[in-house]
């Protein structure tokens, strides 16, 4: 081991100006065996680096080389796995855990001994050694860097480093002086005994040499300890003289004490006078009002514009003076006490200025805008408020700061503006919806028809007169229904377009009307209580009464906020409250628009879903938004209700024995209905609505069609439903609505059906006896008889067919036909226009049956020379002279 670690120190460790102090021979844990060497180096030169370096030899030759090196400061732990048995196993944890076993523990205590001792030296115990015999961790003797002398190799510790380091390696000046040497004496090689002699012998010479040195200087010496006594002497003078000088010093120490600490009593009282004089100019500045602010506050014009100017910077100095921060302990101060309550006596006494006159003004209002009511009477036309609400708006600083400083007035004030506003709004809504109604009704004769009389348009008796004119409406309907029968064509509504026109203009201007004054008040209301809309303000409602005759919920503390779950509920509630007679009053109009006329659904259907879309788009949750939507569930309630009172009419119609039935009344209705509705909802938004209604309709007309038509006694069957499925179709072609085209085909096929039903039917009695002649030929060809054999039948021979066809001469066939035309234009009506159509229908089906009588006459009797006694031609032309002549 030796040799190697010398080796090891000339090749790799020498060259670097490290020096190797003790060496390992490992193997990595668990692995296959792959010995290498662990060193521990310290650098040569200052400041002294401590390693771990792990050497291998080289698989190329037999060399070592240096293959990795750990700074000893990074090491952690050092575990030598058992303190007590002997276990070659230890572990080195850097970076991470390097597990070694070494070739013998003494070699692996040797080596973690060392460790121990660096450790020791240069890194002051940072190391843990754990599981290591404490014989091995012993205490070296302290050796400080200073008493090494720098230019000679150290030794770790002391005199202990021969137990680390066994050879010591001479350094290149000794090695220099020995050469010297040995080069003096030629013989020192050959004869090591004489080379030793003569060395002993200089030694001598040199000791002797040193004692006689010695002596020679022993009379220095005693001239060098009588200096030193007299040096002794001179000291003892001195340290007389600086323990006078202490004393002297003592009083002067003793004086300055007493300075320095009037000096920091000087600062001190300096220090707490200038916090002090802080303090009272923070007070003051703070906490002092003007006077001139203490004026307006106490006698400031609240009136005019500038008085309420000079109230509002008051008030806002006042709420900066009460709101002050104030420091620890000012609160106790009689002067800052003193000042506090003089503050809330000027907030006291202004906020109740400042209250009573607002409630002034809002019942000034009131009578103001009472004598205005007049004028509007007779104008479908809302007063406008803004006037008012530009005047009040001056005080809106002023709420905020009496909402912020007492809340009790702020609520007091607000319930005060709603009960004044909510009267005022009751009366100028009411009279404009009277105004309305007579609008709608008409003038004064047309006024005591609906139940309204006199010349201020007051409602009297509204629930009776509108009871009335339902059972009118209806009886009309009804009565209309079955007048249609006998009178014609007639309008399936009392009043004509133009009426209808003037109502949707009316609900429009209504509408119109009442949204801007709701969102003026809402703004209003929002500005002046400066309530924002979309700002939480803490709370929930308690104790609440009854928003159409009570008010807004108040805490049992007079004296804490208004509690709502948000300013914008706070909005909502007070515009309920103000605006409260709007819904009651829309539902009114509404139910007698649809009494005067229940198509007038239609319109008030569009044009509110049309304002309610408008009114959600600004707020979803705003009191316009809430209150046109409620009545919106009115408006469609009513048009279901219109849509459901026709299906019942159709199927309570009843029609006349006596005559004909032509175009039914729910058919012509439909047609108005569809028309109507066409033009009314036009790029609305309920349009899904109106394609639910059209598909309960047209199928409650379809059924009732065939039902009428099954019962009809005088008009044919297929007259009814030819007639009116011709209507429908033609309804349905001309308004193209895109939800009936499967109604509208069905009608098309139906008319169609029905048309050649009746066509064939009709036909078969104008040649009734030639008809019933070659249905039996055809039955016999159809027995199995060959048709040219058919003659040879006793029943059927050419003289029987001769004798049937002189009975059709021209004459008789054209009278035939005249008599068939009149008969066919008594069963067709007028409105309809289809007989025309019908007849030249039943032309041609008469030319194909006489086609089918020629075509029989020339397979069964051929050669006979029999034919009919009219052509094709006279047929057309009797046709034309039939439909000429009527």
């Amino acid at each position: 081991m030796t040799a190697i670690k010398h080796a090891l120190q000339r090749d790799i460790f020498t060259p670097n100006d490290e020096r190797l102090l003790s060496i390992v021979n490992v193997c990595k844990a668990g692995k296959k065996k792959k010995n290498c060497f662990l060193c521990a180096t310290v650098t040569t030169e200052r400041p002294v680096q401590v390693k771990v370096v792990k050497v291998k030899k080289s698989d190329k030759g037999d060399f070592y080389k240096r293959q990795i090196a750990w700074a000893l400061r990074d090491l952690a732990v050092v575990d030598a796995k058992d303190a007590i048995k002997e276990n070659p196993e230890f572990d080195l944890h850097f970076e991470k855990v390097y597990k070694w076993v070494a070739s013998s523990t003494a070699e692996k205590n040797a080596f973690i001994s060392c460790i121990w001792k660096l450790n020791q030296r240069y890194l002051r115990k940072k190391i843990d050694f754990v599981n290591v015999s404490s014989q091995l961790l012993e205490e070296l003797p302290k050796v400080t860097e200073e008493s090494v002398p720098s230019g000679e190799n150290q030794s770790v510790a002391g005199g202990d480093e021969e137990s680390v380091d066994e050879y010591q390696e001479l350094n290149a000046r000794e090695e220099q002086d020995i050469e010297i040497m040995m080069e003096g004496c030629e013989y020192a090689i050959s004869n090591a005994e004489a080379f030793a002699e003569k060395l002993s012998r200089e030694l001598q010479v040199l000791d002797g040499a040193n004692i006689q040195s010695i002596m020679a200087s022993e009379k220095q010496v005693n001239i060098l300890m009588k200096l030193l006594d007299e040096a002794l002497k001179e000291v003892d003078q001195i340290e007389l003289k600086l323990s006078s000088y202490e004393e002297m010093l003592q009083s002067v120490k003793e004086q300055m004490d007493q300075i320095s600490e009037s000096n920091h009593l000087i600062h001190l009282s300096n220090t707490n006078n200038v916090k002090l004089l802080s303090e009272i100019e923070f007070l003051v500045n703070h906490m002092d009002l003007a006077k001139g602010h203490i004026k307006a506050l106490q006698e400031g014009d609240l009136a005019s514009s500038r008085g309420i100017e000079a109230c509002t910077s008051a008030a806002d100095a006042l709420l900066q003076c009460m709101n002050v921060a104030l420091g620890p302990g000012h609160d106790m101060l009689l002067a800052v006490k003193q000042q506090q309550q003089r503050f809330s006596d000027l907030r006291e006494v202004f906020a109740r200025r400042l209250a009573s006159h607002l409630n002034n003004v809002f019942v000034q209002q009131g009578h103001d805008q009472s004598s205005t009511l007049a004028q509007h009477s007779v104008e479908l036309t809302l007063p406008n408020h803004h006037p008012f609400h530009r005047d009040l708006l001056r005080y809106a600083k002023l709420m905020e700061w009496l909402k912020s400083t007492d809340y009790g007035k702020y609520e007091g004030l607000t319930k005060n503006y709603m009960d004044y506003l909510s009267r005022l709004y009751e009366r100028e809504i009411k009279d404009f919806f009277e105004v309305a109604k007579i609008k709608m009704t008409g003038t004064t004769k047309e006024s005591k028809k609906f139940g309204l009389h006199g010349s201020s348009g007051k409602l009297t008796g509204s629930t009776s007169s509108l009871n009335k004119l339902s059972v009118q409406s209806s009886g009309n309907r009804r009565s209309q229904s079955s007048s249609l029968l006998d009178m014609g064509n007639m309008s399936a509504s009392d009043l004509d377009v133009a009426d209808r026109t003037k109502f949707d203009k009316i609900f429009e201007q209504v509408l119109s009307e009442l949204e801007p004054l709701c969102l003026a008040e809402q703004d209003f209301i929002s500005k002046f209580f400066k309530l924002q809309q979309h700002q939480s303000m803490p709370g929930t409602m308690t104790d609440a009464e009854d928003l159409d005759g009570g008010t807004l919920s108040r805490p049992h503390n007079s004296g804490t906020p208004l509690t709502v779950s948000s300013e914008k509920d706070m909005i909502r509630q007070m515009m309920i409250k103000i605006f409260r007679c709007i819904e009651p009053e829309l539902n009114n109009l509404i139910a007698l628009g649809d009494k005067i006329d229940s198509f007038n659904s239609l319109y008030m259907l569009v044009k509110m879903s049309h304002h309610v879309w408008t009114a959600q788009n600004v707020d979803p949750a705003s009191f316009l938004s809430t209150t046109l939507g409620n009545v919106l569930v009115t408006v469609k309630r009513n048009f279901d209700k219109c849509i459901s009172n026709q299906i019942r009419q159709m199927e309570e119609v009843k029609i006349s024995k006596k005559s004909k039935v032509g175009i039914l009344p729910f058919v012509a209705e439909f047609e108005e209905f569809a028309g109507l509705a066409e033009s009314i909802f036009k790029n609305a938004e309920r349009r899904g609505d109106l394609d639910k209604a059209y598909t309960k309709l047209i199928r409650g007309v379809f059924v009732n069609v065939e039902k009428v038509a099954n019962e009809s006694q005088k008009t044919p069957r297929d007259v009814v439903m030819m007639e009116n499925f011709h209507h429908i179709f033609a309804t349905l072609s001309r308004l193209k609505i895109s939800c009936l085209e499967a109604e509208k085909k069905e009608a098309k096929q139906k008319y169609t059906d029905h048309l050649q039903s009746y066509v064939i039917y009709s036909l078969g009695q104008p040649l009734e006896k030639l008809n019933h002649f070659f249905e039996g030929v055809e039955a016999r060809v159809a027995q199995g008889i060959r048709e040219e054999e058919v003659s040879y039948q006793l029943a059927f021979n050419k003289q029987e067919l001769r004798k049937v066809i002189k009975e059709y001469p021209g004459k008789e066939v054209k009278k035939g036909l005249d008599n068939l035309y009149k008969k066919v234009d008594k069963h067709l009506c007028e409105e309809e226009n289809l007989l025309q159509v019908v007849w030249h229908s039943m032309q041609d089906e008469f030319i194909r049956q006489y086609k089918h009588f020629e075509g029989l006459i020339a397979r069964c009797y051929p050669g006979s020379g029999v034919t009919m006694e009219f052509t094709i031609q006279d047929i057309l032309d009797y046709c034309s002279s039939i439909a000429q002549s009527h």
